[in-house]
């Protein structure tokens, strides 16, 4: 047997077939599968969690008020301070985006799956669109059309004179940068990962072969299951740091720096 590697094409990395292809722009594919599956994962671990609400938590009680717990001192705190703990939505959104990113993200390292949902750009951009709405709904509706804009496009502290250039910066940064490197960001370093654990898994199967250059099996392999570990990583941290960065817009929104 000799030494055949071979790297699949792009498009069986990131597009998988449609399951039901019926033409329609609807039809059904297992990327698809994945975000429902995100979605009912999340319903199901905190619909658990408060189903019996026990002075002393344990299983999936306590693992839904640690989450809470996280959500609340380590990101709402942290960034929109104690009027985000009084928006009864902000919890619950956060937490929602959180857990949504990260169980789309686990599917990587999901034996028979290994397919990072946000490997694909359409959710990663629908979701930073929907960050962006809100943010921006939260700016108007706390500070007025013309307030929110007053201070989004006119920091102050500046010389009027630079107006001239901050103005059209602080624009293009605040309602255009923003989306797209929440988009992009999460997009992209999914992608780079799954590219790299689909690299060391074709040279790992490659080198399983009985010739004297399978000696060399054990380098790959070994990346392999190390890169794994850090993909999880990974996922946590991308759920992490797009959930924080929404959580930094809405507290931007509702308090304008004076």
């Amino acid at each position: 047997m000799t030494f055949a590697l071979e790297f699949p094409p792009i498009s069986h990395l990131v597009e998988w077939t449609d399951i039901a292809a019926d033409g329609s722009v609807f039809a059904i594919n297992k990327i698809v599968l994945l975000y429902l599956l995100a979605t009912v994962l999340t319903l199901l671990l905190f619909w658990l969690g408060g189903r019996r609400r026990e002075l002393v938590p344990t299983g999936a009680q306590n693992v839904a008020e640690a989450s809470l717990d996280f959500i609340d001192n380590g990101i709402i705190l942290q960034t929109i301070g104690p009027e985000g703990l009084h928006k009864r939505w902000v919890q619950p959104f956060l937490t929602s985006i959180f857990f949504f990113v990260l169980f789309t993200n686990i599917t990587e390292v999901v034996p028979f799956i290994q397919m990072p949902a946000n490997a694909r750009m359409a959710m990663p951009a629908t979701l930073a669109l929907l960050v962006w709405l809100l943010f921006n709904g939260v700016g108007v509706m706390n500070q007025g059309l013309g307030g929110y804009l007053k201070s989004s496009l006119f920091p102050p502290g500046v010389p009027k004179a630079l107006y001239l250039l901050v103005t059209p910066i602080e624009f293009v940064s605040t309602f255009l940068v923003r989306p797209f490197s929440l988009a992009v960001r999460l997009f992209a370093n999914m992608l780079a990962g799954h590219i790299l654990l689909v690299t060391f898994a074709v040279l790992s199967a490659a080198l399983w072969v009985g010739q004297w250059y399978a000696a060399f099996l054990p380098l790959p392999a070994l990346m392999l299951v190390f890169l794994t570990g850090f993909e999880i990583l990974v996922a946590f941290l991308q759920a992490y740091i797009f959930t924080i960065l929404a959580a930094v817009y809405i507290g931007g929104a509702m308090h304008p720096e004076h």
